[in-house]
This record gives structure tokens, sequence and C-alpha cells, in this order.
């Protein structure tokens, strides 16, 4: 009999299994990753922990889930052309063919073959002691930046990341972050590392918006309220801010950063779900304001951001609030899922 490990499965109804499974053979081109930390997504509790379970046979298999992984590679399959044993690597979650234009441009996010496969969705994930990878998904993690670090980069940050290039937030600018859950803290910390002026942060969970208060996040912290856009633009010089990210998903959210964005401003959603209402003259277009989607992001980019947080001495970690062992993979998903915290981990030992 071969080696098994523990790993997670969310079979829905806010349910969690851990189960055994057999640690994987690396193939070619690709790693057998040994797990250090897993951070947990809102997207895993909105698109699969909570969910009813599926009736139908062909969603039935039990995937690991976990798509914010980092760790240590321990075994190379053939042909592993930049990695080796030993080596500290976060991995981006997306596996894509590698030949259509999205894939050749970095963007596995939005490949276009059948054999795309996120991590954690449609092929095994990070909550798990150990991850078979595509070497290509690999993005070597500094000895300056702890693995808890990595796992934060390998969604959040790299999603905020891209979100803040596409709005190109710079020196001089007012930024407003509507939606202060793990995301919206990571647009505030690297919002501040780009040199805004002023960071503006709106919340409507006091939970949340007193741990961006204690941990020193943005310039003004204000509660999502029916004044809130008068409050936004009396603390942006009566103009409104230059640019703006909107990382709650909720249609009062979405409005609150566009109404909330001066003349010539740029607005970037990246809080998934939901819809929004607005007035096109009122909102968008007399005030000549650009809006931008934004989903995750390259693995380029993610590379980028690495690069610069050891140049900046920034630690993702320092959202992370809780941590847990897979163990007690169950209360840190229960935790994340009632909206109230900071990052969630789970953490590996040795």
């Amino acid at each position: 009999m071969g080696k098994t490990m523990k790993g997670v499965v969310l079979p829905g109804d806010r349910t969690v299994l851990i189960k055994e499974f057999p640690v994987p053979k690396p193939g070619p081109g690709q790693v057998l990753v040994k797990m250090k930390a897993s951070t947990v997504c809102g997207s895993d509790i909105h698109g699969i922990y909570r969910r009813r379970p599926s009736k139908n046979p062909g969603e039935r298999r039990e995937i690991i889930r976990g798509h914010e992984p980092c760790g240590q590679i321990v075994e190379v399959g053939q042909n592993a052309r930049r990695f080796k044993v030993g080596d500290r690597v976060i991995i981006y979650h997306i596996a894509g063919c590698g030949i259509c234009h999205n894939c050749r441009m970095g963007y596995m996010i939005n490949c276009t073959s059948s054999q795309r496969a996120a991590y954690g969705w449609d092929r095994d994930g990070g909550m798990a002691e150990y991850l078979l990878a595509e070497e290509n998904t690999c993005v070597s993690l500094p000895d300056s930046l702890s693995y808890v670090d990595g796992a934060c980069i390998a969604c959040g940050f790299g999603t905020v990341w891209e979100a803040l290039t596409r709005v190109q937030v710079s020196s001089g600018d007012n930024v407003l972050v509507v939606g202060l859950g793990p995301v919206g803290m990571a647009a505030m910390v690297l919002s501040r590392c780009l040199g805004a002026k002023k960071v503006i942060g709106v919340e409507a969970v006091d939970e949340r918006l007193q741990l961006a208060r204690d941990l020193g996040l943005g310039d003004v912290l204000l509660k999502a309220e029916p004044d809130v856009v008068k409050e936004i633009k009396a603390v942006s010089d009566g103009r409104g801010c230059e640019a703006s990210i909107d990382c709650s998903g909720n249609p009062q959210g979405r409005l609150t950063a566009i109404q909330g964005t001066g003349q010539w401003g740029r607005v970037a959603f990246v809080g998934e779900g939901s819809t929004v209402t607005f007035e096109p003259s009122r909102d968008i277009m007399h005030k000549q304001i650009t809006i931008y989607g934004s989903w995750v992001t390259s693995i380029d980019h993610m590379e980028d951001l690495v690069e610069r947080l050891v140049r900046w001495d920034v630690h993702p970690e320092m959202i992370v609030t809780k941590r847990f062992s897979l163990d007690q993979a169950d209360e840190a998903f229960r935790l994340m899922d009632e909206g109230k915290c900071g990052k969630i981990a789970v953490v590996f030992d040795d």
C-alpha cells in the first residue's frame, strides 16, 4: 500500500470532511509540493462551502479544496526545467493548456482550453499535506517571505495587485477601497506601498472596520452608511478619489465605489457575484470615469509582486488573524464564513 495523506473535502451545507488520499506521484513537467501553508479564500466560502450538495453524478468527485497553496518541493517529475527538490514555491492556482493566447500572456485564469483546471476547484488543491502541481504554475518564494506570506500572495494579494495595476495607482492618488475583508485589506496595504496620498476604506461590518483600524491599514476608515459618498468626497479634497477598488461584491458597495470616484477617475471591480445598478450619464459618462473588470492576475504579475514585496519589506501575513492546523479545518472555514475576521490560514507541521 502506498503512502497516504490527509486532505479537506467540502461537500456543501457548511460541512468540512478530512479524508485520506494517496500521495500523488509527479509525472513529466510536474512537481510534488509538501504544503506549508494554505489560506482560505472568500470564493471558497461563497462557491463551495455554503452550496447545497450536487445531485449531478458528474460533480461528485471528491476534490481536495484550497486554491491558495504555498510549500516546498519534495519530488520532481521528468523534464522539470526550473525548480528542484527543496525549492520554496507559491502555486499560481490555475493550470492552463500553456499554448492558447491567454496562457502565453501569463493569464492562465483565462485559458480557453478544456484542459484548464483550477487547483481546489477542478483538480486537487492545497488543503492537504501534499499537492501535485504543474511546474509552470510555480512561483519562487524568496527566503525573506514566509510560507503564510506566499499563501496570501497566491490569490488575495495577487488579485489586488492586478486591479491596482489596471487603475494605475500612483503617488498623489486618493484611493478608495470598498469592502474590507482580506482582499480589501490587501488593497489598502498595496495602495500605500504604491505611494497613494490617502487610502480611504469603507466597510459595513463593525468587526472588520475595527480590525482595519487595529492594523493601521487606512488613513480614513468609514462605516458603509447612506451618506458615505459625501464623507468620501469630504476627505478627498471635495473631488472624489482618483482610483477606487470594489472588493465587496455588493450592489451598494459597487455603487459607492463608482460614486466615490472623481472626474477622470478609474474604478476596478474585484468582488465576485451579485449585481449593480447605476445611472450611466450621471455616474459614469459625465464624470468621464473608466470601469475595469479584474479577475485574479497573471503569473508574471505575481512574480513581479513577490519581488516588490521583498524590496518593500512588506509581509502579507500581517492581515492573517487566525491560524489553524489541518485537523482544525472545520473551525477555520466556520470562522471565515462568519465574515468578521481577517485572513485565515491553515499551517502544516514539518
